[in-house]
């Protein structure tokens, strides 16, 4: 335990300092309404998904949602969080991962055990949709107390992570997209990407001789080209970004962007678990007490902080 009182202890705990300096590469087809992101976590994706000793269904269906919410973030201009968070009543009950404006990642998958295994004893190779059940899919960004942030919330709907977020384009935002996420536990540890695709809206930066029927047919020919991508194609440590893109799109004329990195993002400390601990009150913080001490575990990276009940007061009745 740290000689620092907690609500001064604002450390991070032993955990990765890792960067990937060329997380996500942006690209674009110059005067074709089309950019994209091609997302790698590289060995991030280990460090991140190795944090917790989940089935490995559970593990892929959270790297998936860390690329995908490091696809979506980077989309934005923000300061502060942008959240992926889908929570149902199958034996995924709670599935979420955040990414800073800054490239930080972090998520978790909270998991039944009784419930996946009685789902695959059923169906041996479940879906996302399996896995969650019904209940919602939210995008939330967090700019801080200070600022009004956003929050926009469907029903789950498709049967994987990447349907799920489409359907939401489609409903709530009206934006044309093409995604694709993979994640799998290869010879080099746990690999995650995402490679998206927008349809730019309005005729910025696109070829004025382009009509509305030539926009929308280069829109399908990228998409097509998408499509042929493998998982192989998506995770392979090997095969640079760059490289990537300029396989699938190089008969399109692609132009590649200014790469911006992905980092090890938990957040959490012992001086910000404090302050959590002091909103409760007293009888509350003597309940959750045992022998002298409280236990907090970080959800995000699996770390547990302890505090001895006099270091936290609490607040008092009345």
């Amino acid at each position: 335990m740290s000689e620092t009182p907690a609500f001064l202890d604002s450390g991070r705990p032993d955990v990765p300092d890792m960067v990937v300096p060329r997380g996500i590469v942006p690209f674009f087809l110059p005067r074709r309404p089309v950019r994209g992101r091609l997302v790698r976590l590289g060995p991030l994706a280990d460090a991140l998904l190795t944090r917790h000793d989940n089935h490995p269904l559970v593990t892929k269906l959270s790297g998936e949602a860390l690329a995908l919410v490091a696809a979506l973030a980077s989309a934005l201009k923000f300061r502060g969080s942008f959240s992926l968070q889908a929570k149902g009543d199958g034996p995924v009950s709670m599935l979420l991962a955040d990414c800073t404006d800054t490239g930080a990642l972090r998520g978790y998958a909270r998991a039944d055990q009784e419930k996946l295994d009685a789902l695959l004893l059923a169906n041996p190779d479940p879906s996302a949709s399996d896995l969650l059940g019904r209940g919602y899919f939210a995008l939330t960004v967090d700019r801080g107390p200070d600022v009004e942030g956003y929050q926009g919330i469907i029903a789950i709907e498709g049967d994987t992570l990447s349907g799920m977020a489409l359907h939401y384009f489609e409903t709530s935002e009206q934006i044309r997209c093409f995604l694709r996420i993979g994640c799998a536990n290869t010879p080099a540890g746990w690999r995650a990407s995402a490679l998206i695709l927008e349809k730019v809206a309005g005729d910025g930066g696109v070829d004025p001789e382009l009509d509305r029927a030539a926009q929308d047919e280069s829109w399908h020919t990228a998409t097509v080209l998408a499509g042929t991508l493998t998982d192989a194609e998506l995770l392979d440590d090997m095969l640079t970004p760059e490289r990537l893109i300029w396989r699938l799109f190089h008969g399109e004329g692609v132009d590649a962007g200014r790469p911006r990195a992905l980092a090890y993002g938990c957040r959490c400390s012992r001086q910000r678990l404090s302050g959590i601990l002091e909103g409760f009150g007293v009888d509350d913080l003597d309940h959750m007490a045992a022998d002298g001490a409280i236990v907090m575990t970080c959800e995000f990276c699996n770390l547990d902080f302890r505090f001895d009940r006099t270091e936290v007061r609490g607040k008092l009745a009345g």
